[in-house]
């Protein structure tokens, strides 16, 4: 057999993320992973047949990651977008001009609930961020025309209304890029949508949104996802492609979560292919890291290479 020699990686004062990545390229471990998923983004993304699917999950807004996710958008570097309520709550909280701050995993919780800070592992939010929240959607949701919609349509209805131009909603309304939301009522602004509909008329079906999303994928010469985290959004990006005639060509996932309890956020992208999610010929790297740490090298490394 005709083995490659490990790359042994050379770091010099010069070196750029870009160069770093590609001799990562011819190393071992996660390292190799890291390296092949830029690759297989920046295929993808390069090929205007392809339809880029991005899944985002876990706390990503609040852990600063916002900015690199619009700008995913603002550049054109993805078709769709599946994200957790959180995510979309966190960066209308973002608009609003309520901020993230830095704490300490270490910090007593007894001590913030008295200051009516929320902890989000090292990351604090006041509480009134939330309170302003509902004042804030409601006057977005009695500006909202009075039909039925599905929850794309209504985000891209809140879009149109942020202010904000660093805001995720707001660029893909600009970009015209769908974000779905299929479990919007697990969020504060779903609560607060809730809250609305007491006394007021918004009418939002979930259930709408299956026929786009099924419509995309149908419709998609080839398609690509990139998943963040997993959960909710990597499992609705991959059954609307379980449902049709057609395979997603290539995937990359960005983890932390582990495969041998049978949990999706875990499970390997390979395990795609026996539910016919992924084609058989489909090139994927499922990368175990924190995605805080790997998604801004990626980006970096792609944008170095002209993105």
């Amino acid at each position: 057999m005709n083995h490659k020699h490990i790359k042994q990686i050379d770091i010099t004062k010069k070196s750029s993320v870009d160069e770093i990545m590609r001799q990562m390229e011819a190393g071992g471990f996660g390292a190799k992973k890291l390296s092949e998923a830029a690759t297989i983004l920046e295929a993808a993304i390069k090929d205007k047949e392809t339809k880029v699917f991005l899944g985002v999950a876990g706390a990503l807004v609040p852990a600063g990651m916002r900015k690199i996710l619009r700008d995913m958008i603002a550049d054109g570097w993805v078709d769709v977008v599946v994200s957790t309520g959180a995510n979309i709550t966190h960066d209308i909280i973002e608009a609003m001009g309520h901020h993230h701050t830095v704490g300490s995993e270490k910090a007593d919780d007894l001590e913030l609930r008295d200051k009516k800070i929320d902890r989000i592992y090292d990351v604090f939010l006041e509480n009134k961020a939330y309170e302003d929240l509902e004042t804030y959607l409601h006057k977005i949701y009695a500006d909202i025309p009075k039909k039925k919609m599905g929850v794309r349509e209504f985000l891209f209805e809140i879009g149109k209304r942020i202010d904000d131009e660093n805001s995720i909603l707001r660029t893909a309304a600009d970009k015209n890029v769908p974000i779905f939301c299929p479990g919007i009522a697990d969020s504060a602004m779903g609560f607060h949508a809730w809250s609305y509909i007491l006394d007021n008329e918004l009418s939002v079906d979930v259930f709408e949104d299956m026929k786009e999303i099924m419509a995309i994928t149908w419709n998609s010469k080839n398609s690509s996802v990139f998943i963040l985290g997993g959960g909710v959004p990597k499992d609705y990006i991959l059954q609307a492609m379980q449902f049709s005639p057609k395979e997603h060509s290539s995937a990359v996932q960005i983890t932390m979560d582990r495969p041998e309890h049978g949990g999706l956020s875990g499970a390997e992208l390979r395990e795609s292919i026996s539910w016919g999610k992924l084609g058989k010929n489909a090139t994927h790297a499922t990368v175990t890291a924190d995605i805080t740490i790997a998604l801004p090298f990626i980006v970096a490394a792609l944008k170095e290479r002209g993105l």
